[in-house]
């Protein structure tokens, strides 16, 4: 009996091990923030070649839309396939349409709204960080007279008849995005965040009649940067960490940057 209990005891951790080892997988982290889990098979100059998690179908990806692989091993290789992306460029830029810039005008880009600890960004997110950043802009319009701001409806338009979308937006040069836009200043904004979720509960009434509430309390970590172009050079360039974590915290720092760029005025 006891031989039988070591025996099996023996296959139970051999299983355990084998399936432990069976759901290390590696990482690739793409250029537009979407993280895949996979098996990788082979990697050469210009692909990476793997299968997902319980399928046989190889599949290929150009390395110029890698950023970074984690490799089961605990590994890290970062990737900047300038060969790939000029190709990519080249063709891309043959489809954009040009518009007769304005002098002093500004566009606010859409702004890259990225989870760190998930490494993924949301487009909703960033149209809604964009809009916020405008109307902030439009309340200080007086502050940066002479400059005219271009309507984020007209500057999301026009980037996306020349097929800019989101995650295409780091790769355009600032010289072709003013084109694309017809002005002359363009403001840049990118923000980095992690959130934290705690629980508390919270006893509302007296002794003889009382109730618990559980509520969710949610802390954001943000890093802003903030950059300022004009006639494709930059003017303004700068990172800041809001001083409170409340959601819309970063819209504070932003406009903290804001009154303190060339382009504002008291």
């Amino acid at each position: 009996m006891y031989k039988f209990c070591v025996a099996l005891f023996c296959l139970l951790f051999a299983t355990i091990l084998s399936a432990q080892t069976e759901i290390k997988l590696d990482k690739i982290v793409k250029k537009d923030y979407n993280v895949l889990d996979v098996n990788i098979k082979k990697i050469s100059d210009k692909e990476v070649e793997f299968s997902f998690p319980n399928e046989d179908i190889l599949v290929t990806l150009d390395l110029a839309k890698v950023a970074k692989i984690t490799f089961k091993s605990g590994r890290t290789e970062v990737y900047n396939v300038q060969e790939q992306e000029s190709v990519t460029n080249s063709n891309s830029k043959a489809k954009l349409i040009f518009t007769t810039i304005q002098p002093n005008s500004i566009a606010v880009l859409p702004i890259p709204f990225m989870n760190t600890e998930k490494m993924r960004t949301s487009e909703e997110m960033s149209k809604t960080a964009q809009n916020d950043l405008y109307s902030k802009l439009l309340e200080k319009s007086s502050n940066i007279y002479p400059i005219t701001i271009q309507d984020i409806r007209i500057t999301n338009n026009l980037l996306k008849k020349s097929g800019i979308e989101l995650s295409d937006i780091d790769q355009t040069p600032i010289e072709d995005l003013q084109k694309i836009l017809g002005v002359d200043n363009i403001l840049a904004c990118k923000v980095n965040y992690t959130m934290t979720v705690s629980n508390d509960v919270v006893i509302t009434g007296d002794d003889d009649f009382f109730s618990t509430i559980s509520v969710e309390d949610k802390t954001f970590d943000y890093n802003i940067y903030f950059d300022l172009y004009k006639n494709n050079t930059k003017t303004y360039s700068k990172t800041r960490k809001p001083f409170f974590s409340f959601q819309d915290s970063w819209l504070d720092a932003a406009n903290y940057l804001l009154k303190r760029s060339p382009i504002y005025n008291d």
